[in-house]
């Protein structure tokens, strides 16, 4: 039995110490990213790279917002990330609640049509999109930013599958009861849906919050664009500015860190619970 129990421990340890390996190879490449935001330049671009070199400092943090109007592209990314995030949010809800409980004709066919837009690649409408923008004379405009990304197809996909997995009994048990359709969606449905819907949060904000290419299209006023494009100025054809960059994506990581961190518990129940049913 002392042997037994000795076992257990042993291979207790042994799987805490791969766990713990596999987590340090994920948190590395953060970690010298976080070490990197308070070396010096020189220290950054020395050969060979060493993760603790040299001197550290705030110059990196002190310098990024003398060079760029880092404060209001901040303010940028939150308006832009936080508003697609919420009306995406609604409708891609809708949308699943839609296609998974609700019976139309061409409900099938307009599902597949939905899905088929996540395999054409931005690049190849980003042209198109632009100039559909520019002459409704929405270009750096947040309702500009916030029209095209008023729904996806992701999210209508991972709610829909969330949906399908209720009992249907629940909203038989609403009409009976008197209930419409939205009185069902609204008092029933969501109340139900809420670890999918913090996890849908997550993943939308966290890829409007990153996204460069889509904010630089549609704006060309400094005024209007955001964290990542700003960033990305730092990186010139021949001089890339490592330290600096290094410091914004550290600042710029807080708050998708705060937002994991505040709906942690939710977000594990929703990937978990989503099941990916046709």
């Amino acid at each position: 039995m002392k042997a037994e129990y000795t076992g257990k421990y042993i291979w207790k340890a042994v799987k805490v110490i791969i766990l713990g390996f596999l987590a340090f190879i994920v948190l590395y490449p953060f970690i010298w990213m976080l070490v990197t935001s308070f070396k010096a330049e020189a220290d950054i671009v020395s050969y060979p790279p060493k993760l603790f070199s040299g001197r550290f400092g705030l110059d990196s943090y002190i310098g990024i917002w003398d060079r760029i109007p880092f404060l209001k592209y901040y303010k940028n990314t939150i308006i832009f990330s936080t508003s697609v995030t919420l009306v995406s949010l609604l409708f891609d809800t809708m949308a699943g609640y839609a296609f998974a409980r609700m019976k139309f004709p061409g409900k099938n066919i307009m599902f597949l049509l939905v899905m088929g837009t996540m395999m054409i690649p931005f690049q190849v409408i980003m042209v198109p999109l632009f100039v559909e923008v520019y002459k409704i004379g929405l270009i750096n405009t947040y309702v500009g930013m916030l029209l095209p990304r008023a729904t996806n197809a992701f999210g209508i996909f991972m709610m829909r599958s969330f949906f399908i997995s209720l009992p249907k009994g629940l909203e038989e048990a609403g009409r009976i009861d008197g209930a419409g359709e939205f009185r069902i969606f609204g008092k029933i449905m969501v109340p139900l849906c809420k670890p999918a819907v913090v996890s849908l949060f997550i993943f939308h904000f966290m890829y409007q919050w990153n996204d460069l290419l889509y904010p630089l299209l549609l704006t060309t006023d400094e005024s209007r664009k955001t964290l990542p494009a700003g960033l990305a100025t730092f990186m010139g054809t021949h001089v890339v500015e490592y330290g600096v960059i290094m410091a914004g994506a550290c600042l710029s990581l807080l708050p998708i860190l705060i937002a994991y961190l505040i709906a942690q518990k939710q977000f594990v129940q929703g990937i978990a619970m989503t099941g990916m049913k046709g």
